[in-house]
């Protein structure tokens, strides 16, 4: 499996509005922070607006929050369907349970921190 750099960049913003707390953070934040293209970050924060995980706010408090709690967003929910409807049902799996709230305090749910702990899992 290859991640594309547009989908690691698509995580990438999720992860820095989870850990804004709420508040609204500028594409030019957002890209200086995470070392994204702000011209690349601009369209794929379109595509995260679409498909209703990001959202807009204009003016001079604006910026982009989530649309959702953090808890409540899945990886499995970003962009690019196809990559991860490709993906091994066991992937997915994991992927549905790790949200960005988990991400942003590196802490794995117990199913998923099992796998990683199990006997060969890092070979």
């Amino acid at each position: 499996m290859r991640i594309t750099a547009k989908e690691d960049y698509a995580v990438r913003a999720c992860l820095e509005l989870a850990r804004a707390d709420g508040g609204p953070l500028t594409r030019e934040a957002i890209a200086q922070a995470q070392g994204i293209p702000t011209a690349f970050l601009q369209n794929i924060l379109v595509e995260l607006r679409r498909a209703e995980i990001v959202e807009a706010h204009r003016g001079r408090d604006g910026g982009f929050r989530l649309a959702r709690p953090p808890a409540e967003i899945s990886v499995a929910d970003e962009t690019l369907r196809e990559v991860w409807i490709a993906l091994r049902a066991g992937i997915r799996g994991v992927l549905e349970h790790v949200t960005l709230k988990h991400l942003a305090t590196g802490r794995l749910p117990a199913s998923v921190q099992k796998l990683v702990e199990q006997e060969g899992s890092w070979e």
